[in-house]
């Protein structure tokens, strides 16, 4: 009997990571890809000697990834050098407060103390409270594709489920743990490495703490890229189909049942399909059926885009030697800052910037005596009935004056280089909705920091892997998705 046949819509991380795991449990695998190269967020673009990665810059739980070569008989670091960055973040607060996070514990009081005089204290209780965090989503959300609070119930008892402080937010059970307006706003931002609000999202993400702290940022030697090249010499080894430059038009559907896939050049038929696209755009755009326009619009009320960005490369003339590998300069008031990007739906005044400067741990990535910045600013996420544009040109300079004033004397004239991406950029190249770069949002009152379900409530062989499906936004999660959606669709199999 022939093997069933799986098609994958685009080629980000969770679209391979699907099409990995499936081809292992004997698929006869399809990926289709619109953009000419593989990898989706996860890009690289060059020019006068500098190298950027243009999306994810920052490597959490390696262990995910090392899962997926394994599943295949593989080890990734054949592939890949992953290597640890220390210091994590070097960070820059308006009042001038500067300290450096590190998963060096004594050192990391020590930089603590610049800003509490109880540093010991804080930290311990904080970090234990975090790592109980992160040992109960290994039962659970980083084992099994979760759609809800029934699945959550599955794994865990009614006393697992308390421990995951469900009453509060992020930022509340920062302020009780920390009770330092430096450390709330540092530890409060982790939240998002998957684009969501503090003050809004599930305290239960202050695992991200220990994710950082205790197992560490890493790096991978020639850039973030490698970990896409990696996965498409494991896809060609395995003798996956991938085909670039190849939009799907529309899903083909017969009642509840999806049959294949419509590209230019004809339908492609497929027992499965997995869409790496978000699960909104997959159901406005690729199902296109009254009832797929109609399901979004539902999605759309519980499950909100994360925050997009303004994405700056630039390359310059000198060095900036204030600067490490990675770099927050935060903003005067965060709690401002959120309001104004997640309530008002607008670009803060003063906000928190980014900087990952990857050459200072692979000095291939910029010519001698020359940094390559990457400088991401978070902003609101295009809406889809306004489609209100704002001025990115007036907004960049807003970043270049804050990032001046802060100590990056001279940037505007040192730019040699420079290439911008805005929300409209990632939503025509990724079709990410309203440009979102993690997703959907994590929001305690109206999703409970669920994703949308991996599989799809129309169609019984329709899947989804990526940031708006379980477990979230983020290199790690991603590609974690991919796994769990396969382990999904093996289940449903049986």
């Amino acid at each position: 009997m022939a093997n069933q046949k799986a098609i994958v819509v685009g080629a980000g991380l969770g679209g391979m990571s699907a099409a990995i795991r499936l081809k292992a449990d004997g698929y006869d695998v399809t990926v289709l890809e619109k953009n000419e190269n593989i990898g989706g967020k996860l890009n690289q673009r060059s020019g006068k000697g500098f190298t950027f990665d243009t999306g994810p810059s920052i490597l959490t739980m390696p262990w995910v990834l090392e899962q997926l070569f394994e599943s295949v008989h593989r080890d990734i670091h054949d592939y890949i050098t992953i290597k640890r960055a220390e210091p994590q973040w070097r960070t820059f607060f308006e009042d001038g407060k500067q300290l450096d996070v590190t998963g060096d514990l004594p050192t990391m009081l020590q930089e603590m103390a610049k800003v509490t005089d109880r540093p010991n204290s804080s930290l311990t209780s904080f970090l234990s409270y975090s790592q109980d965090m992160y040992d109960l989503c290994l039962k659970s959300f980083y084992k099994y594709s979760i759609s809800g609070l029934g699945d959550l119930r599955k794994h865990h008892s009614f006393k697992e489920l308390m421990q995951m402080d469900p009453m509060k937010t992020v930022a509340k059970a920062n302020q009780e743990h920390l009770d330092n307006k430096h450390l709330e706003q540092l530890f409060n931002f982790l939240v998002m490495y998957v684009g969501s609000n503090p003050y809004s999202a599930p305290a239960i993400l202050n695992q991200l703490a220990y994710v950082q702290l205790g197992l560490g940022i890493h790096y991978v030697e020639g850039g973030m890229y490698q970990i896409a090249e990696a996965m498409g010499k494991v896809m060609e080894e395995l003798k996956i189909d991938v085909h670039l430059e190849t939009s799907v038009s529309h899903i083909v559907t017969k009642g509840e049942e999806v049959t294949g896939v419509a590209t230019a050049s004809g339908t492609m038929e497929a027992d499965v399909v997995v869409s790496n696209l978000e699960a909104i755009p997959t159901y406005r755009y690729l199902d296109g059926t009254k009832k797929g326009k109609k399901e979004a619009k539902q999605l759309e009320k519980k499950y909100e885009p994360t925050v997009s960005g303004l994405v700056l490369l630039l390359g310059t003339n000198k060095k900036f030697e204030q600067l490490g590998h990675h770099n927050f300069f935060f903003s005067d008031d965060p709690e401002k800052e959120f309001r104004e990007i997640f309530d008002k739906g607008k670009p803060a005044e003063d906000p928190t910037v980014y900087i990952g400067v990857s050459s200072r741990s692979d000095e291939t990535q910029a010519p001698d005596g020359k940094d390559n910045l990457f400088v991401l600013t978070h902003v609101p996420p295009l809406e889809t009935k306004k489609r209100k544009g704002w001025d990115w040109e007036a907004y960049r300079k807003t970043v270049i004056e804050k990032l001046e004033r802060m100590g990056l004397e001279g940037l505007e004239d040192s730019i040699d280089f420079e290439y911008q991406f805005a929300p409209e950029d990632l939503e025509s190249l990724y079709g990410a909705n309203g440009g979102s770069i993690y997703g959907v949002v994590a929001d305690k009152k109206s999703n409970g920091g669920f994703k949308v379900p991996a599989q799809s409530a129309l169609y019984d062989n329709l899947y989804f892997a990526g940031g708006s499906t379980h477990p979230g936004g983020g290199v790690p999660m991603v590609t974690l998705s991919g796994q769990l959606t396969a382990d999904l669709i093996k289940s449903k199999q049986q």
